[in-house]
Order: C-alpha cells, then structure tokens, then sequence
C-alpha cells in the first residue's frame, strides 16, 4: 500500500452521528458531509447569483464535502459535550488537527496542499458558508425526524433553527424561504407542491 487517504475517507460511512439520540433514520458522516456539500455549494450560488457578491461555490462544496473527515479517527463527538466548555472545546480542537495531520500524512506530498487548503480553509467565508451549511444540515435532519413523530428532535430543532437566524446570513435566509418548507414534507406532497408550482 502506498497511500491511504481515500480509504481513511471511505470509512467514513461508518461513523455515525446524533449519538444521544432516538433516530427514526440513522445518519452516518458520510451521507452528512454530502448534504453539507450540496448545502455549502447552494448558498455560495444564492451569495454569488441573488446578492451579487464574490463566492467560489466550488470550493465552499469540495471543503463541506471534507469537513468532518477527522472524524473517522475522532469519531462524533456530540454537540453538548464538544461545547460544554472552553477546556473541551480547546482540546477537541487540538485532536481534530491532529487527525487532519493524520490525514494529509495519508496523500502523496505534491497533493498535501491542495487538500490542506481544503481540510483547513484559509478564507473566512468559505468557513462561514461550511459552518451554515453544517448548521442548516443539522436543522433539515431535524425537520424530518419531527416531521416522522420523533419528539426527541423538537429542542434540537429549536435550537438550530436560532442559531441559522443568528448568523445573519441572507443566503441561509434565501434558501429557508425558498427551500425549507419542503424538508418536512412527503414525496407525494412534494410531487403534488411542484405541480402548484407549475400551474
């Protein structure tokens, strides 16, 4: 074996996430970084199209698409404990380096900074877009737990829904306006919404 930086990556499926929760349907980091891609990569568009300001939607998509891959040696540390305190949340940090260490360790040397700057990007909006995208993901996924009974998901849907409304970003309020209503709804009242539309 020469390298294995996309084995490591391909593992991540078997990571699982929302740990201390009741889940109708599991969700593992894989699936979840691929919605944060398509998310990340949506409101970079809506930043760049609607509101006509600088954005690279392919970079934002290609670091959401990596942006939990330290998980597959730290695993999901879930949200209340990672967060508890300053002490936790200062040495959560200093594994997740390590493992992205770990994984650029894992490439050949001429690819390392092509993925580093991808790993950790350098540029404050690509990480502002990344992290609504995460946070927004987390709030679909709530919708759809709720929207199939599991109370569990109603605090957790609460919190995340202030927390996109706190970053004051029009793009993530562009994309609740115009997209979020469809989370919570069947494919069949998908269907039967569209055709409305078309009317």
């Amino acid at each position: 074996m020469k390298h294995s930086f996309f084995a490591l990556i391909s593992r991540m499926r078997f990571i699982t996430r929302w740990g201390l929760m009741r889940n109708v349907t599991r969700e593992n980091i894989q699936e979840h970084s691929h919605m944060v891609a398509a998310l990340a990569h949506a409101l970079a568009v809506i930043r760049r199209d609607v509101f006509k300001k600088e954005c690279d939607p392919g970079l934002c998509a290609a670091a959401a698409l990596y942006h939990d891959a330290p998980e597959i040696f730290t695993g999901d540390l879930p949200t209340p404990i990672k967060y508890h305190d300053g002490d936790i949340q200062g040495s959560y940090k200093r594994v997740e380096l390590m493992a992205q260490e770990r994984l650029l360790a894992a490439l050949p040397d001429e690819l390392r900074p092509a993925y580093s700057a991808i790993l950790e990007p350098g540029d404050e909006q690509v990480r502002r877009i990344v992290k609504a995208a995460d946070k927004l993901a987390a709030y679909i996924k709530c919708l759809e737990e709720c929207a199939a009974g599991n109370r569990d998901f109603r605090l957790a849907l609460e919190q995340t829904r202030s927390a996109l409304l706190g970053y004051g970003l029009p793009e993530v309020d562009y994309f609740l306006k115009n997209f979020g209503e469809g989370f919570g709804l069947t494919l069949d009242e998908l269907a039967a919404s569209d055709a409305d539309e078309r009317k």
